[in-house]
């Protein structure tokens, strides 16, 4: 009889706290890696910064692209520098133009 007595009590002392710390041990263990919890958060956070710095090249890239876009515009070229530098490359003159040859290691610019 009191052996069986003696199994109640341990057992009234020691299962609640068993239990308690089992329970806190889940949410604890849920808090971590759990489907929402800390490293789940910081995987999230690595992904979002990816995915901003990647939106800052695309934005980057689309305003080098625009840049190029707005320069083809006819409002944005100039005819006589678009004549002067299409002369140069190529190495020609008109009939009326006055050449002023210069040395190869004489650069205009």
């Amino acid at each position: 009889m009191q052996i069986v007595r003696i199994a109640k009590r341990v057992m009234r002392a020691t299962i609640p706290p068993a239990l308690f710390i089992a329970l806190t041990g889940y949410f604890g263990w849920n808090v971590m890696r759990g489907e929402h919890g800390l490293h789940s958060y910081a995987t999230q956070l690595h992904l979002l910064d990816e995915a901003r710095s990647a939106q800052q090249d695309a934005t980057a890239e689309q305003e080098v692209w625009l840049r190029r876009v707005r320069g083809l515009k006819e409002g944005a070229l100039d005819t006589d520098l678009l004549d002067e530098r299409a002369r140069s490359m190529q190495n020609l003159a008109r009939q009326d133009e006055i050449v002023v040859p210069y040395a190869e290691h004489d650069h205009l610019y």
